[in-house]
């Protein structure tokens, strides 16, 4: 969630991230990556803080589901898990030929040995089966009621916390003004694909602003798949299904539900794994920083010969 709606600084406050800035030009930065450029307050106080709010809770939120999902690491599609059909994602353990336990992943139909890694783990030199490692759960080993706790707990927080950014989104015109795609921008789906995938970053005037497969990759999170993670959490809940029965049928059933939720998860972690890769190619300093103290120093755009 960034916001690149706020006012230019041309040069750095002296202290403080909310200090005045002079009208100097900026001092070299050697630690950004970027020096020279300029310095402008980048992101609000409350984006900044609800973008870390949402840093704890997503990370939370999955280090916990993953432990609920080992109490029955397997998923299916429809209403119940026991219609007979199979899983179409199952982790868990058999006993080998040498009589060694061997951990497996199947996934529609086709079976891959993951010893080591799910299925079956080592936890201080001990084999042990378990669907996901224990370093990736909370609790690390099975702990369902806790586990139960921590998700839910963190999903309010994080329901909380997105209706206050969706809000402050629409309240300060920052989703018209910045994230919304415009005609030029729909113009220039392919080269900004291939600027992405040549790695060249925008710099100067266009790095101030969303490039338009930012501007998407922002909607689709923020609008479509997290309301639909958050929709299939509470379609689990057999006191929320009883309550406004019906709606989770419209989703093929509970199973689909939990389906959905993990797939979506997993899709989450791949966008924030490419914005974490994106963040460390284009100065890992110059955008932490602008994070925690909403400050960013423009990269400034290359000279050629």
């Amino acid at each position: 969630m960034n916001d690149t709606s706020q006012t230019p600084v041309a040069a750095p406050a002296p202290a403080a991230a909310g200090g005045a800035a002079s009208d100097a030009p900026a001092a070299p930065d050697p630690t950004s990556g970027t020096a020279g450029g300029e310095l402008y307050r980048r992101h609000a106080l409350p984006v900044r803080v609800m973008h870390w709010v949402n840093v704890v809770a997503l990370t939370l939120m999955l280090l916990s589901g993953l432990c609920i999902f080992n109490s029955h690491p397997a998923l299916y599609w429809g209403q119940s898990s026991y219609s007979g059909r199979p899983a179409w994602l199952e982790i868990g353990a058999t006993q080998a030929a040498d009589g060694r336990i061997r951990g497996y992943t199947r996934v529609f139909g086709h079976t891959f040995d993951t010893t080591g890694v799910l299925g079956v783990s080592t936890d201080a030199g001990q084999m042990y089966v378990q669907g996901f490692p224990s370093w990736l759960t909370l609790p690390s080993h099975q702990w369902l009621a806790m586990a139960r706790a921590w998700h839910f707990f963190f999903a309010w927080v994080f329901l909380i916390n997105g209706l206050g950014y969706v809000g402050y989104t629409i309240g300060s015109r920052h989703l018209a003004r910045d994230l919304w795609p415009t005609r030029p921008d729909l113009r220039g789906i392919g080269r900004s694909v291939l600027d992405h995938l040549r790695f060249r970053h925008a710099a100067g005037d266009a790095a101030k602003r969303y490039n338009v497969l930012q501007k998407f990759a922002y909607l689709v999170v923020v609008f479509v798949l997290l309301p639909l993670i958050v929709l299939m959490g509470l379609g689990l809940s057999p006191r929320l299904d009883t309550l406004f029965g019906g709606w989770v049928s419209l989703f093929g059933g509970r199973q689909s539900a939990r389906s959905i939720h993990f797939i979506v998860a997993w899709t989450l972690v791949a966008f924030v794994l490419v914005h974490v890769f994106e963040v460390i190619v284009t100065g890992l300093w110059n955008n932490l920083r602008s994070m925690v103290t909403g400050r960013y120093r423009v990269p400034q755009e290359a000279v050629h010969n």
